[in-house]
């Protein structure tokens, strides 16, 4: 089991961008699919963007594309989450989440603790 963490949240204005981190604490994310999720009080988590453990493949959720980028670092230990465009209605704490390979896209079973964006209008 890896443990991941989460960084860089944050207050930004309408219109900012935010770019998270999520590392692996003591090892690499090699061989790990990687996505970020968004929860919201009162919302379902949502999906917000993946990359697989290859990468080769990425996803987003509608909300977030052309506006947000999932990359992974080239030596394998982090992977980011570049938020442009940010809108209010973005703010929610962000999770980082891995599975070995990947097996679909709810079947991730390593979390973050999360990392609080906030988008004031």
């Amino acid at each position: 089991q890896i443990q991941l963490v989460e960084s860089g949240g944050g207050l930004v204005q309408a219109g900012g961008s935010l770019r998270l981190s999520c590392a692996a604490s003591g090892r690499s994310l090699g061989g790990y699919s990687i996505a970020w999720f968004r929860q919201v009080p009162g919302k379902e988590r949502e999906l917000v963007a993946s990359v697989l453990w290859n990468g080769d493949g990425t996803f987003y959720g509608d909300f977030g594309k052309g506006r947000f980028t999932i990359s992974r670092d080239g030596a394998g230990r982090s992977v980011y989450l570049q938020m442009n465009s940010l809108k209010p209605e973005d703010t929610g704490v962000y999770l980082c989440a891995g599975q070995v390979g990947y097996s679909g896209p709810n079947r991730y079973t390593n979390w973050g603790q999360g990392a609080q964006g906030a988008v004031s209008s």
